[in-house]
């Protein structure tokens, strides 16, 4: 699918301002798309949106249906009546810049039981109505994720492999029970995600009048401490207890010489080809309601992946298998059309995965900062090779800030050596014509080529706009923790931010 030519913005709702200690739904975010529109942009691209676990990362989420509570606004359930201005006086004292994920999570999740509490004790008939109505219409994901949340509570947080064997096998008896029994918390569950969707429909039509859409993001894999590997057990390749028998990853790459051990479970490709590959349809049924385009995340998967014995501590022992590819693909195509899909087309690249994506119309993605090292894929990176199918970025969110990477002297967060780094930036100067003697505006220097390049779609994340250094990393790949909690700070977005950038769409037709 052929997408305009026009330019966006990469920052995730958790890294938005705001006193109660992460980004949400609420005026913040509306204040960003406000940015967006004065800039010029037509895109705003964001991580997952689903419930965070392990990590707290966007890509080991709870559900791959459901919202995150957590990006609910408060603001906007106190403005419903739902809370008091007395509750949102008592937050804590969270830090501006960056998430402290228990603390946040302790306080918002008090808040947010209490809003449930008024809407099944107060609730008007209309919204009680409606609540009914989306209860009905998200049923089959909805009730599992509820009562997979609602069990995992009454379970301390443990994994579900370690519950009393009936309800972990999901005894039919054993659903009834915990169902009744816990039946206030399902309620609560289901109205979280009753707000979360709503939320998001008001946010989404503030950013359509201003002609913005969202790219969203689907991850290839889904956590193993799951709603989904839970409730559907036999999608995936799992032994008589659910615990995985191989486990997802890559290969030893640009990022880290043992790989990325990422530990999803694999899918069963074989049972799911006989359904017509009904819950990945399902899947992109759901995305495509929130998102007017999303980025598939590791496309290469799909054409082929790489599997690691379970038990294994890296991902150096793995080995490629063949993925489900045509077939799939051709069964998203026959549900959905046309498919408004960028194919996250990173990594270990064959032939064969861009035959694929090409077969299909899906433009891929190229980072800037990785056109100027010994990755033999490097040329492919730099703008004068680029083709107009191309989603052009700076940076992406497992990336260092353009700053960060640039003031780097070292393999932090790659296999580079300082030689290396010296031999890359040398020629990022040639490239780039960049002579700046105190090395300032770099992050422009890159701005500026991928907005001028030929790529349909160009897309820059809001630390390179700010000028931030490594502080404002979002991830790095292969930690476990301290990811995922930059958060930009308020005042930060300043008009001559946005003129700016309305200034180079303007030049290069964006």
């Amino acid at each position: 699918m052929k997408f305009p030519r026009c330019s966006g913005i990469l920052l995730h709702f958790t890294s938005l301002p705001g006193r109660l200690g992460i980004g949400d739904l609420g005026p913040s975010a509306c204040e960003f798309a406000d940015f967006l529109f004065a800039a010029g942009q037509k895109l705003w691209q964001v991580l997952p949106l689903n419930p965070t676990g392990y990590g707290d990362s966007p890509y080991q989420c709870f559900s791959a249906f459901a919202g995150n509570p957590m990006l609910l606004s408060i603001e906007r359930l106190r403005e419903r009546g739902l809370l008091q201005t007395a509750d949102l006086a008592q937050a804590p004292l969270f830090p501006e810049d960056s998430v402290d994920y228990g603390p946040v999570i302790e306080f918002k999740m008090a808040l947010l039981r209490g809003a449930a509490q008024v809407f099944f004790a107060d609730g008007s008939r209309s919204d009680r109505a409606a609540f009914d109505r989306f209860c009905k219409s998200a049923s089959p994901w909805l009730d599992d994720y509820a009562l997979f949340m609602a069990c995992k509570d009454a379970h301390h947080g443990t994994m579900w492999t370690s519950w009393d064997a009936p309800i972990r096998q999901r005894d039919p008896h054993a659903i009834g029970e915990w169902s009744r029994k816990l039946a206030p918390e399902l309620n609560a569950y289901k109205y979280w995600q009753f707000e979360f969707f709503q939320q998001w429909e008001t946010l989404k039509a503030y950013c359509q009048q201003r002609a913005i859409r969202f790219m969203g993001d689907v991850p290839i894999y889904v956590a193993h401490d799951s709603a989904d590997v839970w409730a559907h057990p036999e999608l995936f390749r799992l032994d008589d207890q659910g615990r995985p028998t191989v486990v997802s990853g890559v290969p030893p790459d640009y990022f880290s010489a043992t790989g990325q051990l990422w530990g999803n479970p694999i899918y069963r490709w074989d049972l799911l080809a006989t359904t017509g590959y009904k819950w990945w349809i399902e899947r992109f049924r759901a995305s495509l309601a929130l998102f007017d385009m999303v980025r598939l995340d590791h496309f290469r998967g799909f054409e082929s992946y790489w599997e690691v014995p379970s038990g294994e501590s890296t991902a150096i022992h793995g080995r490629w298998i063949k993925g489900p590819g045509e077939d799939f693909l051709s069964a998203l195509q026959n549900a959905f059309g046309g498919l408004p899909i960028v194919a996250e087309n990173l990594g270990v690249i064959t032939p064969p995965v861009e035959k694929l994506r090409q077969q299909f119309g899906l433009p891929g993605m190229s980072l800037l900062q990785f056109a100027f090292g010994n990755d033999p894929q490097g040329p492919s990176f730099r703008p004068h090779n680029y083709s107009r199918d191309l989603v052009a970025y700076t940076g992406g969110h497992d990336n260092d800030t353009t700053v960060g990477w640039w003031s780097s002297s070292g393999a932090a967060d790659s296999t580079r050596s300082p030689d290396d780094v010296r031999k890359e930036r040398a020629f990022a100067r040639r490239y780039l014509n960049f002579h700046n003697p105190d090395d300032s505006e770099i992050n422009w220097v890159m701005i500026h080529a991928v907005l001028a390049s030929v790529a349909d779609v160009a897309i820059v994340p809001l630390q390179d706009v700010l000028g931030l250094g490594s502080t404002a990393r979002m991830n790095l790949p292969g930690t476990v923790s301290g990811n995922w909690k930059w958060r930009y700070r308020p005042g930060a977005l300043k008009p001559e931010l946005s003129a700016r950038l309305r200034e180079l769409v303007t030049l290069y037709d964006r």
